[in-house]
C-alpha cells in the first residue's frame, strides 16, 4: 500500500483535507465540470465565490490572492494525497480516480445496519401477531391494547429515525455544496 493509499484510508486525513473551504470548492468544482481546469480559472471561481461577485468583476488582487493560495498550498496538498493532478506546463488541475475514495470513506458508515427498517420490520411482525391473537382465541383485551401501544411506539421511533437520517444527509450535502 502506497503512502497516499494509507493517507486516504484515514478519516483524520480526509477531514483535514476537507477542513478548508477552498479545497472543498476545488473538489466540488472539478467534480461538476468533469474535465481538467486551468488553475487560473479555479482561482477566479473561488475568488468570485468568496467575494460574492461575478468572475468578470473581480479585481486582479482578488484573483491573485486566490491563485497564490491554490498554487502554494491547496493544490499541492490535494496532489500529495493523490486526489488531483497538477500539470505545471499547461496549468491544468484534474481530479483523479482517487477522489472517489473520499466519498467511499465518508459513506463507509452508510453501510451500517439500516436500523429504522429493522425497527419497522419488528413492529409490523408484532402487529400481525397482535392482530392474529384474538382470531386464534387467545389473549385478553388489555394485552391486545398494550401490544398495539408498544408496536405503535416502535413504528413511530422507526419513522422518526428514518426522517432524521434523511434530513441529516440532505443537510450535509447542502453544506458541502454551499461552500
Amino acid at each position: 500500500m502506497s503512502e497516499s493509499d494509507q493517507e486516504l484510508s484515514s478519516l483524520d486525513t480526509i477531514f483535514d483535507l476537507l477542513s478548508n473551504p477552498r479545497r472543498r470548492f476545488v473538489l466540488h468544482y472539478l467534480k461538476r465540470v468533469q474535465e481538467p481546469v486551468q488553475l487560473t480559472e479555479l482561482a477566479a471561481q473561488i475568488a468570485a465565490k468568496e467575494n460574492d461577485v461575478p468572475v468578470d468583476e473581480l479585481t486582479s488582487q482578488q484573483r491573485k490572492r486566490a491563485y497564490v493560495s491554490l498554487y502554494q498550498t491547496h493544490v499541492p496538498k490535494l496532489e500529495e494525497v493523490g486526489v488531483v493532478t497538477y500539470d505545471p506546463d499547461t496549468g491544468n488541475v484534474a481530479l483523479t480516480e482517487r477522489a472517489d475514495d473520499i466519498d467511499e470513506q465518508l459513506d463507509r458508515n452508510g453501510d451500517d445496519v439500516p436500523w429504522q427498517w429493522l425497527y419497522l420490520g419488528v413492529a409490523l411482525t408484532g402487529l400481525v401477531g397482535v392482530l392474529l391473537t384474538p382470531l386464534a382465541g387467545g389473549g385478553s383485551a388489555d394485552q391486545f391494547r398494550i401490544g398495539l401501544f408498544v408496536l405503535g411506539a416502535i413504528a413511530v421511533i422507526a419513522i422518526a429515525n428514518y426522517v432524521y437520517v434523511r434530513r441529516s444527509k440532505r443537510d450535509t450535502l447542502a453544506l458541502i455544496e454551499e461552500e
